[in-house]
């Protein structure tokens, strides 16, 4: 297992990301339902932002997120494998929905480290 940096997980060092992703999540939505082109850029910037978030935690020296035999302790269950199909078809509307179900689901695991650290 890939451990989690736990003086990097303050809630006050993590909660920008939250932040800065429900500004993007919102226009990711609207440019999804006024079909304008722009939610595959918007989703990039999405997936840069889970990825630097993730790295930014974790004890590793990677730039990008990478899939390996170990799992990131930060990632919820499937985290890796629904994080990389997100990556492989960022313009979809689904795949809007289970990063935003990702960025959701690790608020909570970070939460939760946070106590037992």
């Amino acid at each position: 297992m890939i451990p989690v940096k736990k003086e990097a997980i303050s809630k006050e060092l993590i909660e920008p990301y939250f932040e800065r992703w429900e500004r993007l999540s919102d226009q990711i939505f609207h440019a999804h339902d006024e079909r304008n082109g722009e939610a595959k850029s918007l989703m990039e910037e999405g997936i840069a932002l889970f990825e630097e978030l993730v790295l930014n935690t974790s004890l590793v020296e990677q730039t990008s997120l990478i899939q390996t035999n170990e799992e990131y302790e930060v990632f919820p269950i499937n985290g890796m494998e629904r994080f990389l199909f997100i990556k492989a078809r960022p313009a979809q509307y689904a795949c809007f929905r289970q990063l935003d179900e990702l960025f959701k689901e690790i608020k909570k695991r970070y939460a939760r480290l946070r106590i037992k650290a």
